[in-house]
């Protein structure tokens, strides 16, 4: 398998200059809508850039949806939202053969519908309340970016995003998604409440009668250019070997494993996750407009890509530790490489 070219060092590091001014803008025209969630803006993009898949965490009432179709306004992608349900089916994602006649020859034939999936930013709304067959049938379309239908493929659009919805309060009658499904998931984002101040903010901005007026920054191939131009950004050796350091710490009963991840650990994250700290760190330089990540890049995606990829034990659930703080005393506990060890 050959490698992506590296950066041609004129044109593209032009294009992630032409990226940082777009950024910019994107955050510009997203805070007229959103108040606050910079961070979640900023987990969100890297993975569209990525090309990576979301699933976002959080109560209500959080303008989840919101932020998802607001991205899809400045990015001029076009949106479905999927609101999932226990009686959901497959076919009613994916699409469906119909019988039609044709008016002339009265002849009939199977005519595919095609379903919500058929767009390029999806919103899987709380996808943990539908049954598992119809969870197969989005993750199937996420890894493969087509479906099947009667024996047919059908090749979804291009650039395609799924954002999928989780319900962090209400377990009753939903069906968690299991570990090796989650792990398609580039980043697991975790929506918290605004501050006080944004609350305010909140409160002034919608319960008036303006509304505001959203600009496209980027269109689809431009951001189809954007993925290619991130995949070939170079990366150094002490940036791989730091995010490898930091996915095979989190596996108890590997060799050099900190003890407290023996002791609460029952499975650690797998090699998918080494794969998205490095695009993540890729993503997130050429968002700030360099074309070299570094290992605070990585540190800083560590716990979207991490949190649910490592599974706890007994021993963590009675001392209330989470994935998170894992994540995090692993950051603080595994040597970092300096920069100029490259």
């Amino acid at each position: 398998m050959t490698s992506a070219p590296k950066l041609n060092p004129e044109d593209d590091i032009q294009s992630l200059q032409q990226l940082k001014t777009a950024y910019d803008r994107m955050r510009s025209e997203i805070s007229q809508v959103v108040i606050g969630q910079d961070a979640v803006i900023e987990e969100l993009l890297m993975a569209v850039f990525s090309r990576g898949h979301c699933i976002l965490v959080g109560v209500p009432g959080l303008a989840k949806t919101l932020l998802v179709s607001t991205i899809s306004r400045v990015l001029s992608l076009s949106f479905k939202r999927i609101q999932f349900t226990p009686d959901l089916m497959p076919a009613d994602i994916t699409g469906t053969e119909i019988i039609q006649e044709d008016p002339v020859t009265r002849e009939r034939k199977f005519v595919f519908l095609r379903g919500p999936l058929f767009a390029n930013m999806i919103l899987a709304d709380e996808i943990n309340r539908t049954p598992p067959k119809t969870q197969a049938a989005l993750l199937e379309a996420m890894q493969e970016h087509r479906i099947t239908v009667g024996g047919q493929s059908h090749v979804l659009a291009e650039p395609f995003f799924v954002l999928a919805t989780q319900n962090p309060i209400e377990q009753e009658g939903t069906y968690p998604l299991p570990e090796a499904q989650l792990d398609r998931f580039m980043f697991m984002i975790v929506v918290g409440y605004p501050s006080a101040e944004e609350e305010l903010q909140i409160m002034r901005a919608t319960t008036g009668s303006q509304h505001p007026n959203i600009e496209t920054t980027l269109t689809g191939e431009d951001i189809l250019s954007v993925q290619e131009t991130v995949r070939r950004i170079p990366v150094g050796d002490h940036v791989f070997r730091y995010a490898a350091n930091l996915v095979r710490a989190t596996r108890p009963r590997e060799a050099g494993t900190p003890d407290f991840v023996n002791e609460c650990v029952a499975w650690g994250a797998g090699p998918r996750a080494s794969q998205y700290l490095v695009m993540g760190a890729k993503a997130r330089a050429a968002l700030q407009g360099r074309a070299y990540p570094t290992t605070e890049d990585v540190a800083a995606i560590a716990l979207p890509v991490l949190r649910h990829r490592i599974v706890t034990n007994f021993n963590a659930e009675a001392e209330g530790l989470t994935t998170d703080a894992i994540v995090q005393r692993l950051l603080k506990t595994l040597p970092r490489p300096t920069e100029s060890a490259r």
